[in-house]
C-alpha cells in the first residue's frame, strides 16, 4: 500500500470577504487578527501601502490598539469580587440568662476592682474616717440628755469628743507617714510608759475610780486618762517587734521562744489591769495575745494549752465577783428582773427593737431619756439602732467588716514579719473589741464595759485606736505595688498647676511671632 507524500492542500480562503466583515462591538474578533504565518502586508504590497497611509504618524500610539486587543484576548474575563462576608451574629441568649450574665460581668468587674493594690489602703482610710464621723454625730445625739441631767451644756461631751478626734487625726497622720523602723523604735518606750502609768493608777490620790473600776488618772479639769487603752497599743508593737527579731534569728522553732517573754509580759499587763477591776480591757488584751500566737503559727497543742489557762483564770475571776456573775446571768434576758439587775441589757434590746428598718430619726431616741444607762459610751450602738434603724446598724457592721478585711489583707500580703504581726495584732484588737461591744448590746455576750472602737465617746480609747489605724495605713502604703500606684498618681494641686502651665504654653504657641528679637 502506497501513501501520497504530498496530500492535497485546502483551497485558499477569500481574504477580501473576511476583511469586509464588520467588527462586533469594541472587542476585535479572531478573524480580524493577522494569521500566524506573518503579516499580510508583506505578501501584498498594496495592502501594506494602504495600511501605512491609514496608520497614525505616532509610532507609540500606532501599536497601542493592537497591544490592547492582544492583551484583552490573552487575559481571561475578570469576574467581580464577591462582597466581604460578615461574621455571623452570635445567637442571643434566652431572656432568662440575661440577668445571670449581667451578674457575672458585675462580679468580674468588682473582683478586678477589689484586687487592685490600693484596695486595702482605701478601705482602712475610708472606713476609719466614716466610722469616726458617724460616731461624732451619734455622740452628739446620744449625750445631750446625759449632759443636761448632769447640769452641763448639751454639747459638753460632743466638744470633748471633737477635740479628741482632731488630736487623733494628727496622730493617725503622723503614724501613717512614719517609716517602719521608727514604729519598731517606739515599741519598747510605749510599753514601758504603759506599765508605768498602770502602776500609777493604783497609787492613792492619783488613780481615779469610775463605775467601780479604778483604771483612770485625773489630769486636771475635765480631762482623764485611761492607761489600759495605751497598753493595747504597747503590747501590739512590742510583741510584733519581739517576734520579728526572734524570727530573724530563727529562734521561733522552739516553743520556749514562742512563749517567753511574750506570754509573761502579757500576763503582767493583765494583772495590773485586773487590779483595777477592768475585765473588759483584760479580755481585749487576751485576744491580742492569742492573735499574735496565731499569726506566729504556734502548734495546736501549745495554743490550746495557753487558751485553757486563760479560760480557767477568767472563770475564777468571774466567779469571785457578784457583779460579774450578775452580768453573766443577763445573757438573753427579756425582763429587767426583780432587782433590775438586767436593766441595761433589756433596755438595749428595747432600743434596737423600736428602731425598725430606718429608725425614728436623729435625736428622736426615747431610751436615752434616762431609761438606758451609758447611752453615749458602751451602748451607743443601741441608740444608733433606735435612731437610724437596721440600715444604720448594718452600715456600722459593714464598715467594721471592711476594716477587718483590709487588716487581714495587709497582714497576708506583706513580706516583713514585723508588719505582719503588727497588722494582725491591730486587726484583732479592733475586731475583737467591736464584737464584744456589739455582742453585749445584742444580748449575746456579757456586758464587758468596753467602748465601740472609733465610735463611742472617750478620748482615751479614741487616741490609741486612731494611731493604730495610722499604722495600718502606713503598712498598706509600704506594699511595693501600692507604693508604685501612689507614685504614679499626681496630687490635685500638682494637676492644677500642670493644667495652668499647659494652657499658658498653648496660648504662647498660638500667638503669632512679632518679628522682634
Amino acid at each position: 500500500m502506497t501513501t501520497d507524500r504530498n496530500p492535497p492542500q485546502p483551497p485558499p480562503r477569500d481574504r477580501s470577504a473576511r476583511a469586509a466583515r464588520p467588527s462586533r462591538g469594541e472587542q476585535p474578533s479572531r478573524r480580524d487578527q493577522p494569521p500566524r504565518g506573518g503579516d499580510p502586508s508583506r505578501r501584498d504590497p498594496g495592502a501594506r501601502r494602504v495600511r501605512r497611509d491609514a496608520a497614525p504618524r505616532d509610532p507609540a500610539s500606532a501599536g497601542a490598539p493592537a497591544r490592547a486587543r492582544g492583551a484583552a484576548l490573552r487575559r481571561p474575563a475578570r469576574t467581580p469580587a464577591p462582597p466581604p462576608r460578615r461574621p455571623p451574629k452570635r445567637p442571643k441568649p434566652p431572656s432568662g440568662n440575661d440577668g445571670s450574665a449581667r451578674l457575672q460581668r458585675l462580679y468580674a468587674r468588682a473582683r478586678r476592682a477589689w484586687d487592685r493594690p490600693l484596695t486595702a489602703y482605701y478601705l482602712v482610710l475610708g472606713g476609719s474616717l466614716l466610722l469616726t464621723a458617724l460616731g461624732l454625730v451619734m455622740v452628739f445625739s446620744a449625750s445631750q440628755i446625759e449632759a443636761l441631767q448632769s447640769g452641763l451644756p448639751s454639747t459638753y461631751f460632743f466638744q470633748k469628743q471633737l477635740v479628741a478626734a482632731a488630736l487623733g487625726a494628727l496622730l493617725m497622720l503622723a503614724a501613717s507617714r512614719m517609716p517602719v523602723k521608727l514604729h519598731r523604735a517606739c515599741a519598747y518606750p510605749l510599753l514601758a510608759a504603759s506599765v508605768f502609768l498602770l502602776c500609777l493608777v493604783q497609787v492613792p490620790g492619783i488613780g481615779h475610780a469610775v463605775n467601780g473600776n479604778q483604771n483612770w488618772i485625773q489630769l486636771g479639769g475635765p480631762f482623764q486618762l485611761q492607761p489600759s487603752e495605751f497598753a493595747k497599743l504597747g503590747l501590739v508593737l512590742w510583741g510584733a517587734d519581739l517576734l520579728a527579731r526572734k524570727g530573724e534569728k530563727r529562734l521561733l522553732t522552739q516553743w520556749k521562744h514562742m512563749l517567753v517573754p511574750l506570754v509573761p509580759v502579757a500576763f503582767m499587763l493583765l494583772g495590773l489591769i485586773m487590779l483595777g477591776g477592768d475585765m473588759g480591757t483584760a479580755i481585749i488584751l487576751t485576744a491580742i495575745l492569742f492573735g499574735l500566737l496565731w499569726l506566729l503559727g504556734a502548734p495546736t497543742r501549745l495554743f490550746a494549752t495557753t487558751l485553757a489557762v486563760a479560760a480557767t483564770l477568767g472563770f475564777l475571776l468571774i466567779k469571785s465577783s457578784p457583779n460579774r456573775m450578775a452580768r453573766l446571768g443577763c445573757l438573753g434576758a427579756t425582763d429587767p428582773g426583780p432587782e433590775d439587775q438586767c436593766w441595761q441589757a433589756v433596755h438595749g434590746i428595747y432600743a434596737l427593737a423600736s428602731g425598725g428598718w430606718f429608725g425614728s430619726g436623729l435625736g428622736a431616741s426615747v431610751e436615752k431619756w434616762g431609761q438606758l444607762p451609758e447611752p453615749h459610751t458602751d451602748f451607743i450602738f443601741a441608740v444608733t439602732g433606735e435612731e437610724l434603724g437596721l440600715a444604720g446598724t448594718l452600715s456600722v457592721l459593714a464598715l467594721f467588716a471592711a476594716l477587718g478585711y483590709a487588716g487581714i489583707r495587709v497582714a497576708g500580703r506583706t513580706e516583713d514579719p514585723f508588719v505582719r504581726y503588727a497588722a494582725g495584732g491591730v486587726t484583732t484588737w479592733i475586731t475583737a473589741q467591736a464584737v464584744v461591744n456589739i455582742g453585749a448590746v445584742l444580748g449575746l455576750l456579757p456586758i464587758a464595759g468596753v467602748p465601740l472602737p472609733l465610735f463611742s465617746y472617750g478620748g482615751s480609747a479614741l487616741l490609741p485606736t486612731m494611731f493604730a489605724i495610722g499604722l495600718l495605713i502606713a503598712f498598706a502604703r509600704s506594699d511595693p505595688a501600692a507604693r508604685a500606684a501612689l507614685d504614679m498618681r499626681q496630687p490635685v494641686f500638682g494637676r492644677m498647676r500642670a493644667g495652668v502651665r499647659r494652657k499658658t504654653m498653648r496660648r504662647r504657641a498660638e500667638r503669632p511671632p512679632s518679628g522682634e528679637r
